[in-house]
């Protein structure tokens, strides 16, 4: 019986991030989850991760230390106020102070390497184009410029050997899909994280975008958010 393919699940600890994951589970890789300690002020998500990975069976959940704090110029890295209550209409317009310089990129990087080494062809990330907040690092073309760029940026790609696919199952899901497609995966909800500024305790603030797109989607799916 042939192996599993290998993947490299890029997973953030939250909500689409552990989806994708229980999809690539579900259509079946053996996953390899990769997380961030970037610097970032909602830390919690890397303990949410480590709860989805085991969850979820991951053949192994690496996390690397790369510290975008040291550059700061967002929200979530840098002493800048976390924007709240922002209605659909705000969050649809421009680029928030929570987009993080370049991070999908240097991410991707990151995933994109370990992919090599594990002689693995396909990556997963759960960027969303829709019920999203506006960051231009989770655009369809830039996925699609990102995927040239891998296989012209690899050994394997240049010898021939394989073709690296960024896999986005996501990218074109309302919040609300995702969730009932996570509640079929029986993903669990209770071990994610979403929070931009969670409480010293790590309960939600509520009122961030992402805590608003998250009880977006539940409320609309009709799902309880556990």
């Amino acid at each position: 019986m042939a192996s599993s393919p290998k993947a490299v699940c890029l997973l953030s600890g939250g909500l689409d991030s552990t989806t994708c994951l229980a999809l690539a589970r579900h259509d079946g890789f053996a996953c390899y989850a990769l997380s961030f300690d970037y610097g970032q002020r909602h830390r919690f998500e890397l303990e949410a991760a480590a709860r989805v990975a085991a969850a979820l069976n991951a053949e192994r959940h690496v996390v690397a230390k790369i510290g975008l704090d040291v550059f700061g110029g967002s929200a979530l890295t840098a002493d800048i106020a976390v924007p709240k209550g922002r209605s659909a209409a705000e969050m649809g317009h421009g680029i928030p102070v929570t987009y993080v310089p370049a991070r999908n990129t240097i991410f991707l990087s990151f995933a994109l390497a370990w992919a090599e080494v594990l002689e693995s062809s396909d990556i997963f990330i759960g960027v969303n184009a829709l019920d999203y907040s506006g960051y231009p690092d989770c655009r369809p073309e830039y996925i699609e410029a990102y995927e040239r760029m891998a296989n012209l940026a690899t050994k394997a790609g240049v010898e021939g050997r394989s073709r690296v696919h960024i896999r986005t199952p996501l990218l074109r899901l309302t919040k609300a899909q995702i969730v009932t497609l996570g509640h079929q995966l029986g993903v669990p909800f209770g071990s994610t994280h979403s929070c931009y500024d969670p409480a010293p305790d790590g309960r939600p603030c509520g009122a961030c975008d992402a805590c608003l797109l998250r009880r977006k989607g539940f409320e609309e799916a009709g799902i309880e958010d556990r």
